[in-house]
């Protein structure tokens, strides 16, 4: 159940009926965005040198 889904929050419902559950959406695009950093920076076959072990 999302939080616009309860009924002791109707201006938020109301809000997420008119103008779309925007912070699910931010967290949806923020989600995809850390999986692709993630991919683009891949560093696990990076050794630090010697001296920083």
């Amino acid at each position: 159940m999302s939080f616009a889904d309860r009924s002791d929050a109707p201006i938020y419902a109301g809000l997420v009926e008119e103008q779309g559950d925007v912070p699910a959406e931010v967290r949806r695009v923020a989600e995809q965005t850390l999986l692709e950093v993630d991919r683009a920076l891949d560093f696990s076959s990076v050794h630090a040198p010697a001296s920083f072990r």
